[in-house]
């Protein structure tokens, strides 16, 4: 999958879920609603992308919300 496609996305789940005001919340939202939706190759690459590309064109909130809620996403036995 394009990790381009990847970045638009879940950036914008990251919009929808910013107008909390509580960082902490967005971060959840956004891990959650990746987690629940996002098939595990989708979550894989868009953590392999952050990893080997910086997450390049991420908004800060993606990168915080996948940061903190990593182990969540990556399927059991996956690596990294």
């Amino acid at each position: 999958m394009d990790p381009h496609k990847l970045v638009k996305m879940v950036n914008a789940i990251a919009a929808f879920f910013e107008s909390e005001t509580d960082a902490k919340v967005v971060s959840e939202e956004i891990a959650g609603h990746v987690r629940r939706f996002w098939e595990p190759r989708m979550r894989k690459e868009l953590i392999r992308y952050i990893d080997e590309e910086g997450g390049v064109g991420c908004k800060a909130s993606v990168l915080e919300a996948i940061a903190v809620h990593r182990e969540t996403l990556v399927p059991r036995g996956a690596g990294k």
